[in-house]
């Protein structure tokens, strides 16, 4: 490349991207295409150029955000409530720079489209997770970025959704379909690896974001565990030549058998299988461990140095781990294959799907409970039963092995009941991607930042090179193609300043700055608003245009008796002295 070139390409990207870089006060100071694949026009998709390049920079700018003002590693030798809270601090930072991206980016999609996140991860807490350790501030179910009248339909109509008890997920289709609004779905993680970001390991962190040119089929806040396996395509085929099945479901006996025909003389002991690990999850997937260790089978360890040779961990982190599924050749000349095994969050196992063709593998899914207490083998079958059957007792009892009280029997059907109202595939042997999207051909486009290097593909973390520059690298990844892509982004404030550009207005109040003295201005009102839906979602009531703060519903382990008292003297404050801007606002 020339350097007209360069320049050229610089201009273009600080262009199309000006609504993300300008609201975070950040100059593009260089852009690197480090790598591509499988095609020349790697980011050929369903959304526009400019809209596929800011998509890129937002990941990034979220990724170099947290990395910097996100506290990261101050929860290292901290008591676990300490730990909990700085991991708050650190979503409510990735989801409020991903929020407000996402805000200013789609004031230039098309005048009829939206985007609307169908799956967030990190909102409830799931199986071994007390409420202080799941609830997060993260991007969920049926938030929308849009021009103000599309945004305003969109929402209306996901309020309906969740409120009115005959309303369907198909009713919600056809009624945006019928306006002529297009929805690019979204599932988002804005911060993957949030322990290890607060306790500072140096690999890991990263924020994901997946646009869909349909919305997922899901109609209320979902999340859960699904089982998943990712395995080469190549195996799949292989298998289905021999006229063998392959899944999820599938004894993993089978499974060696299949990678065994498709690299002929490959040793079992170079054939790596990566699934989480640590003694809390002995119960669920210890028979899993034992069934690929009696085959003979490498089962990836923490710590383990593959081809990238970084160390890779196992305590979390189930999105990553797909981007190294394949096969390599070592420096011995022998065929490695490496695949991912076991379970995950449910928006981290779509993620994973979606991106099946272009990282050129199979993966399948089985629905899981939240609470997940069974090994890994017999939890799908829970979510099979009919939770209104007069049975239901006894074949969960045959399940569980053990004498069911009725508590235990109601929460199994409350979860198989609300997997069913969130519109979930319920009743399928095992899920792929295809059965998450209205139209069963679709398109995604999924922009990764990196806050700390990823020992799956080798990426680097934000790098500093000068007083107030940084290296940030982001994927953009299609169904057909991806591209590794380096900013070099310098900050246009000082660092205390960038701190208050990159924080929420909640964050900044309660931290100590004085709100009645500083200048407000009426985007305060919808700043606050968005907080308010990122972070305290479990304490909202909508009526009509009004968002009602409960603070009744407000989890002491959660939010500290203090920080909800800050909330509300601030929020007051806000209502009293500004009522025009803040009349949607209602604290009970």
């Amino acid at each position: 490349m020339t350097d007209q070139d360069r320049k050229n390409l610089i201009a273009q990207w600080a262009f199309d991207t000006r609504p993300v870089l300008a609201r975070f006060h950040l100059w593009l100071e260089n852009v690197e295409f480090e790598q591509e694949w499988n095609e020349p026009n790697v980011l050929s998709t369903f959304a526009p150029a400019g809209i596929r390049r800011c998509l890129g920079v937002a990941a990034a700018v979220t990724a170099l955000g947290t990395r910097l003002f996100g506290s990261y590693g101050e929860g290292a030798g901290k008591e676990k409530a300490e730990v909990n809270q700085i991991k708050k601090t650190a979503d409510a930072i990735s989801a409020y720079v991903m929020s407000e991206s996402l805000w200013y980016l789609t004031r230039n999609i098309p005048e009829n489209h939206a985007v609307m996140v169908s799956l967030g991860e990190g909102l409830m807490p799931k199986a071994g997770e007390s409420p202080e350790m799941g609830a997060n501030p993260q991007l969920g179910f049926g938030r929308v970025y849009a021009r103000p009248a599309v945004a305003k339909f969109v929402d209306d109509e996901v309020h309906r959704l969740l409120n009115e008890p005959d309303r369907t997920w198909d009713d919600f289709y056809a009624a945006i379909r019928a306006r002529g609004i297009t929805i690019w779905g979204a599932a988002v993680d804005t911060l993957e690896n949030t322990s290890r970001f607060a306790k500072g390991a140096g690999t890991g962190p990263m924020s994901v974001l997946h646009v869909f040119d349909q919305p997922l089929t899901v109609s209320r806040p979902y999340e859960s565990y699904m089982g998943s396996l990712t395995i080469p395509r190549a195996v799949k085929r292989s298998a289905e030549e021999t006229s063998v099945l392959i899944d999820f479901l599938t004894p993993r006996a089978k499974v060696v058998e299949a990678i065994e025909a498709t690299y002929p003389g490959i040793e079992r002991h170079d054939i790596h299988v990566w699934t989480l690990g640590g003694e809390s999850r002995a119960t669920r997937l210890g028979r899993l461990w034992d069934e690929w260790r009696g085959l003979g089978v490498h089962l990836v360890e923490e710590g383990w140095v593959g081809p990238t040779q970084m160390p890779v961990f196992t305590e979390s982190g189930t999105y990553a781990p797909n981007f190294m599924v394949g096969d390599w050749e070592g420096d011995n000349g022998a065929r490695h294959v490496f695949l991912c095994d076991g379970y995950a969050a449910s928006a981290e196992a779509m993620q994973a799907a979606s991106l099946s063709d272009v990282l050129d593998v199979d993966v399948s899914m089985s629905l899981y409970s939240p609470k997940f207490g069974l090994p890994h083998d017999e939890e799908y079958r829970i979510m099979h039963l009919d939770p209104d059957a007069p049975g239901f007792g006894e074949g969960l009892a045959r399940l569980l092995n053990a004498d069911v009280d009725a508590a235990t029997a109601d929460y199994y059907r409350s979860a198989i009941r609300e997997a069913v109202e969130s519109n979930m595939p319920v009743g399928e042997r095992v899920l792929r991607a295809d059965d998450f999207f209205p139209e069963k051909q679709w398109q995604v486009l999924a922009a990764l930042g990196y806050m700390c290097p990823d020992p799956y593909t080798g990426i680097p973390g934000v790098t500093q090179v000068a007083e107030d520059t940084f290296e940030v690298t982001s994927v953009l990844a299609t169904r057909r193609a991806q591209a590794k892509i380096k900013f070099t982004l310098r900050l246009m404030e000082t660092m205390e300043q960038s701190r208050l550009v990159f924080s929420p207005l909640l964050v900044r109040f309660t931290s100590g700055e004085d709100y009645r003295s500083r200048p407000v201005k009426i985007s305060d009102s919808g700043r606050i608003r968005n907080e308010l839906q990122t972070m305290l979602p479990q304490a909202l009531e909508y009526e009509g245009d009004k968002i009602r703060v409960r603070f009744d519903r407000m989890d002491d382990t959660v939010i500290p008796p203090d920080k909800q008292k800050a909330y509300r003297e601030i929020l007051q404050w806000y209502k009293d002295v500004h009522p025009t801007w803040f009349g949607w606002l209602d604290l009970a």
